[in-house]
Formats: structure tokens, sequence, C-alpha cells
């Protein structure tokens, strides 16, 4: 009977972190589908800013580590107090670094992309879409770390909310500036952008609306994460923001790690040509989507692991740690199984060269077989995290993305000539590596008295 209960909770706080992961991808997926008409060099030149827009965000994805930890931690506990504390000095932390980091976002734009090997009309696209973006970092930022304060008290439906508009006008937008409908002009790659913009500009204005306020249907939505202009709250706290820090420091370096790794190896993918980037880009968007369903149960391993550790019950977070990674691995097998059998169908959405289809298709055979390892690590990773045990995720990570990876794409690229496969085979060969360190910390559970 506990197990089912354990289930139902798991569940509970998973399903709506699905929906919303799928569409705070979507954004980028609509854009890329929106813009597939135009020709593979706005595809190029959208997907190619996925690595320095992430290399932006990395600080705060890190942030939100720590926010998360200690947000279950205090729910766990009952501590409302320190949970406003973290609250408000998150949120502002957020908004100091994401309007410190617009300028140089936008000025460095061009440079960053070239250094990526973007040329011609795809360099072009690309930094005309990031300088628009990078424009609205803040209301970017923003709605991400007010989604990690309520994953740490279990609740996912608020952020879904938001999200769900958000994605609505963005793909309405879409529709209406790529190609200029209703009186407007065609304003192709530029129109994704400012629907990019304008999807998460109302995303910040609900979050923060859910944080703050009284509650009620228009206003603050939850019932232990509050935002409260108070000075006592609001000044700058160096204990809390300290351990913060502490907690989300190894997530940096993994940040840090992931987004070098990255960008080594989208130059290898690139030095391929504007075609098979294109393809690649396709895929690799496919394969993002489908990060989704290891992610939302990842959040719900580490909003139960933190919240039972703060109630004093390690056994209790082991047992929801692994409910969690059991029904993960069920939606990401089933997942998988989808994306072989409609794979060429799925590429379509993208495109209708003939090239570029078989390319795609052919490398997401290896996505459709990677799933379950990559949902078990992204789970086991959640639970860590959540129990303020970022270290090894970091670790792990680390090794995959900075050795495993760019050595392999180098050998299988352009050593044994294997192009698009070989570039793949070494992104699995990483995600493999990575689930198994992850798994022999997670079995140690030296994790469950790790303090925060």
């Amino acid at each position: 009977m506990q197990n089912k209960a354990l289930r139902k909770t798991v569940l509970a706080i998973a399903a709506p972190a699905v929906a919303e992961l799928v569409l705070t991808s979507l954004s980028q997926f609509v854009d890329t589908v929106m813009v597939g008409g135009i020709g593979p060099w706005a595809i190029a030149g959208i997907g190619i800013t996925n690595q320095p827009r992430f290399v932006m965000l990395a600080a705060f994805i890190a942030l939100n580590v720590g926010t998360t930890a200690l947000m279950a931690r205090f729910r766990g506990a009952g501590d409302k107090g320190s949970a406003d504390v973290v609250t408000a000095q998150s949120v502002l932390l957020t908004a100091i670094l994401a309007a410190a980091i617009t300028v140089p976002g936008w000025l460095f734009a061009r440079p960053m992309l070239r250094v990526l090997g973007s040329t011609g009309q795809a360099l072009e696209a690309g930094t005309e879409y990031f300088r628009i973006t990078v424009l609205a970092f803040v209301p970017t930022a923003l709605p991400l770390v007010i989604s990690a304060l309520l994953r740490g008290v279990g609740d996912t439906k608020i952020a879904l909310r938001f999200n769900v508009t958000a994605n609505a006008i963005n793909l309405l937008f879409d529709w209406i500036l790529i190609y200029g409908r209703f009186g407007f002009p065609a304003m192709g790659v530029r129109g994704a952008a400012v629907a990019t913009v304008l999807g998460n500009l109302v995303a910040c204005a609900m979050a923060f609306a859910a944080i703050s306020g009284r509650k009620g249907r228009l206003a603050r939505s939850s019932d232990f994460v509050e935002f409260r202009f108070d000075p006592r709250v609001l000044r700058p706290n160096g204990a809390m923001l300290g351990r913060i820090v502490r907690i989300g420091l190894p997530s940096a370096g993994e940040q840090l790690a992931l987004r070098v790794g990255l960008l080594i190896y989208t130059m290898t993918v690139t030095a391929l040509g504007t075609n098979v980037f294109a393809a690649h880009q396709i895929a690799l968007t496919l394969l993002n989507m489908s990060f989704v369903n290891g992610m939302a149960f990842g959040i719900a391993a580490a909003s139960l692991t933190g919240q039972a550790l703060g109630k004093g019950d390690p056994d209790l977070a082991r047992k929801s740690a692994a409910a969690a990674r059991r029904q993960g691995m069920i939606g990401s097998t089933a997942m998988g199984a989808l994306m072989f059998l409609f794979r060429h169908s799925l590429v379509r959405l993208f495109t209708g060269d003939p090239g570029i289809i078989a390319l795609a298709a052919g490398v997401l055979v290896i996505a459709a077989l990677l799933q379950p390892f990559q949902s078990s690590f992204q789970v086991l990773s959640g639970a860590l995290r959540g129990a303020g045990d970022s270290l090894y995720p970091a670790l792990s990570l680390t090794i995959g993305i900075i050795v495993v990876r760019p050595i392999l794409s180098i050998l299988f690229v352009h050593v044994l000539g294997w192009g698009l496969n070989g570039a793949w085979l070494a992104l699995f060969t990483d995600q493999t590596v990575r689930f198994i360190l992850i798994r022999i910390r997670f079995k140690s559970g030296k994790w469950t008295s790790i303090g925060v």
C-alpha cells in the first residue's frame, strides 16, 4: 500500500513537470519547425544559438539546484521563514545576474556564433535571432528560478500554467510573424525571435504573480513559496546565499563542463557541412524533447528525497528515488519505441529534403536506443541533487562530456570517417558512461547523509 501511495505521489509531481518541460522545449522546437520552410540555413542558424544561450543560462541552472534542494528541506521541516528567505534571495540574485549578462550577450553574438563554425546565411540568421532573444534574458531566467522554488515543494502544476500560456503565444506569433499574416510583414527568423520574446514576457509575469501577493485566482497560487516585499527577507543574506552557492557550485562546474563539451561537439559536427548540421540539429531537437521524461521524474526524485531527508527519513528518500526511476524508465522506453517507429515522419515535420531526412532518421535510431540509460541517469542525478549531493552528478557528467564524447566524436568523425553516425555513437557512449557512474554513487547510499 505504501509503495502504491508513493507511486501516485511521484506521478502527481512528474506528470505536470513532463507537460511543463515539453512546453519549455517546444519554444525552440516550434521555431525550428516554423523556419524549416525558409531553408536549411535557417534551421542551422537557430540551432547554432542553442549552445551560447545555454552557456549564459548555466549559472542560473546551477543556482537553481541549490534553490530546489534548500526549498525541499525547508518544506520537509516545515520551516516557512527560511523558505521566504531563500525565495527572495534566489529571485533577486537571478534578476541581477541576468541583467548583467544581457549586454555582453548582445555585443558578442556574432563572434560567438562564428567561433562555433557558423557562416554565410546561417550566421546572419543566428546572429539576428540571438540578439533579439537575449534582450529578454531577465524574463527568460526568472521563470526558471521560480519553477525551481516550486519544484522544491513538489508543486509542478503552477509552472505548467504559465508555460502553457507562454507557448501558446509563441506558437501564435510564430505563425503570424515568420510568414506574415493579418497584414504583418513576413519577418522570417526575426519573427521567430520576437514570438519567443513575447512568450517569455508573459511567462515571467505569470510566474511572478504566482508567488507574490495574496492567494487567489489572479494572485499568489503557492501555499509555501511566497515572494514577500519585506526588508527582512529582501536585504542580502550572506548565510542563505552561501548555502545556495555551496550546493549549486558543483553544478556550476557541471554546466561549464557541459557547455565546453557541447561546443567542441558542435564544432565537430558543423565541419561536416550545413546540410549535415541541419540534420543533426533536427535529430538533436527531437532528442532534447525526449529529455523531458527523465527530467520530470528527476524533479519528482529531487523534491521527494529532499523533503524526506528534511523529515529525517533516509529510507523514504531511497524508496522515492527508486520509484521515480522505475516510472521514468517505463516512459522513456515507450518514447524510444515511438521515436524508432516514426523517425521518418518526425523528421519530415522539419524538412522535405530527402538527404537531410535520411541522415536525421538514421541517427534517431541511436537516440531511441539511448532512452533508458538517459532517463535513469537523469532521475538518479535528480535524487542526489535533491539531497544536496551535487558533486557526483557534476563529476559523472564532466567525465562523459569533456573526456568521452569529444575524444570519440573526433575519432569516429574525422579519423574513422563515420560522419554524423559517428558523432551520435560518441553521444550514446557518453550517456551510458554517465549512467554507470551515477548508479554506483546512488547504490553507495552516502548521499543520504549530506548536509545542506
